[in-house]
């Protein structure tokens, strides 16, 4: 399977594992890389060295391209960059921010830049800053997401209408059929977030794992669109925020009752009613933890069959 996201990254198949905060650690990306995908660590819930750790013990068990998915808006940024480039990583997926920042330092230093977006005129401001690939995330992925809500289905033909780069979908994509729907909207490629969570590799909390695999659909929501627009799973923290807005809240109400390290309360430490649980809608249609290798092998697998019967209508 050879398109433009596979030569981009030099990897068999055109899937990118999601760089999630307290999920992607160094056993998630180097699974996925060994299974034909690009693997990316989540540099956003990692102090700088941590990161440097994570990249490490990476490279220790795979000879295969991997990444860094970078949020932009958390500190230590110049720090976590100069590690990057220490540590010889040549993949940089950023998010949450402007990508005129960063792109042209980390491009002049070998390194090819991926931004994500949620609408069109974000795609349009990633290429013209450089990058070398977009990916258009809707609504309906889990963790942080766009204000617009517009969806996966519509926003990725909308994208590919104004952009001439490689196009990555990303958003409720846990399946085979999920992925050549995307990619028949014009997608060159997906990037899996949620369907990674429930991984034996995932460094998330067991508790958080098996919570995705029970959720069914209406268990997400997006909501804290003042702050930073976040899909959560419905449990007591949720409540309280829907209790709090009964009280229309200001912004600093807001964060006084988010509080620090929500999302590592409930994700890697498994507090399932205090904790921020971040996970897309697709959860409805996970039903088990498996490891990366299989969940790799079910996508493509199931990819070829409906491609198959699409071709029979």
């Amino acid at each position: 399977m050879s398109n433009r996201v596979t030569k981009l990254f030099n990897i068999k198949y055109p899937i990118i594992q999601a760089g999630m905060v307290w999920n992607s650690g160094w056993r998630l990306a180097s699974a996925a890389s060994n299974s034909g995908v690009l693997g990316l660590i989540g540099a956003g819930s990692m102090y700088p060295e941590v990161l440097r750790e994570h990249i490490q013990k990476c490279k220790k068990v795979t000879d295969k391209p991997f990444g860094v998915n970078v949020p932009m808006l958390y500190p230590d940024i110049e720090k976590i960059m100069n590690i990057i480039v220490e540590e010889g990583v040549k993949i940089v997926f950023t998010s949450a921010g402007n990508p005129k920042t960063w792109t042209s330092w980390l491009k002049e230093r070998g390194i090819t830049v991926v931004h994500v977006v949620s609408s069109v005129k974000f795609a349009l401001k990633a290429q013209e800053a450089g990058v070398d690939a977009v990916v258009a995330e809707g609504f309906e992925a889990g963790g942080h997401n766009g204000r617009d809500e517009t969806t996966t289905l519509t926003l990725i033909p909308m994208v590919k209408e104004q952009i001439h780069i490689p196009l990555i979908a990303a958003g409720g994509i846990a399946t085979g059929r999920a992925m050549l729907a995307t990619m028949i909207l014009g997608a060159d490629g997906v990037q899996v977030g949620s369907r990674f969570v429930a991984s034996l590799e995932s460094s998330a909390h067991n508790a958080f794992k098996q919570v995705v695999v029970d959720a069914k659909e209406g268990d997400t929501q997006l909501t804290l669109k003042e702050l930073a627009p976040v899909r959560l799973i419905k449990n007591k923290f949720y409540n309280e925020v829907q209790e709090l807005y009964k009280t229309a809240p200001t912004v600093e109400q807001l964060k006084k009752l988010l509080g620090r390290a929500r999302a590592k309360k409930g994700m890697f430490e498994g507090d399932l009613d205090n904790g921020e649980l971040e996970i897309g809608q697709i959860a409805g249609l996970i039903h088990d933890i498996k490891p990366v290798a299989e969940i790799v092998t079910d996508i493509i697998r199931e990819f070829e069959e409906a491609k198959k019967q699409v071709l029979y209508l």
